[in-house]
């Protein structure tokens, strides 16, 4: 079985994230509020912005980048951080890169410290409800809006309790 790692990027892998951000954008338009023309037009030093606001986490297959994901600080939520960004390409979806990515970054919310952890999803995406759902995100009943793509409105918050202690006896 090919082995899936996932490593953490610093401001220094800008290119590397950029590079596979864009790749989500043109792919799944639908699945980000962000525009690819508006990303593309962003320089060097939006980029090294960006990564030092949040955690980014790339998925690897033999050196060869399969997913991404996001990780930071929910802005309007105690103690809570949030995943975004979450994609796998194609031809690895279904192959647990998705799980490696929502591990790896509960990981690191635990590491820095977040009591909670909580993804946005699609209310009309049951696919993304139903993956939260397994690793035991549970709506709250939070909504925001939701740039309006294939007659969707609204985006339901999905959140799971973090432990705060880590068994350290693995």
């Amino acid at each position: 079985m090919t082995e899936i790692r996932v490593r953490s990027l610093s401001e220094e892998d800008w290119a590397t994230y950029r590079t596979n951000r864009l790749a989500a954008l043109a792919e799944s338009p639908e699945a980000f509020v962000a525009q690819l023309a508006d990303e593309q037009a962003y320089d060097e030093q939006l980029w090294r912005l960006r990564m030092r606001r949040a955690q980014r986490m790339l998925a690897e297959v033999e050196d060869e980048a399969v997913g991404i994901v996001s990780v930071g600080e929910l802005a309007d939520a105690d103690n809570t951080a949030e995943i975004f960004g979450l994609w796998v390409r194609p031809d690895w979806r279904g192959k647990s890169v998705a799980a490696k990515l929502v591990r790896a970054a509960s990981e690191q919310a635990r590491e820095d410290g977040f009591d909670r952890i909580a993804y946005w999803a699609g209310t009309d995406n049951g696919r993304a409800v139903a993956f939260a759902s397994s690793f035991g995100f549970r709506p709250t009943g939070r909504r925001r809006p939701m740039r309006v793509t294939n007659g969707a409105d609204d985006e339901e918050e999905i959140a799971m309790v973090l432990s705060l202690a880590e068994d350290r006896s693995r």
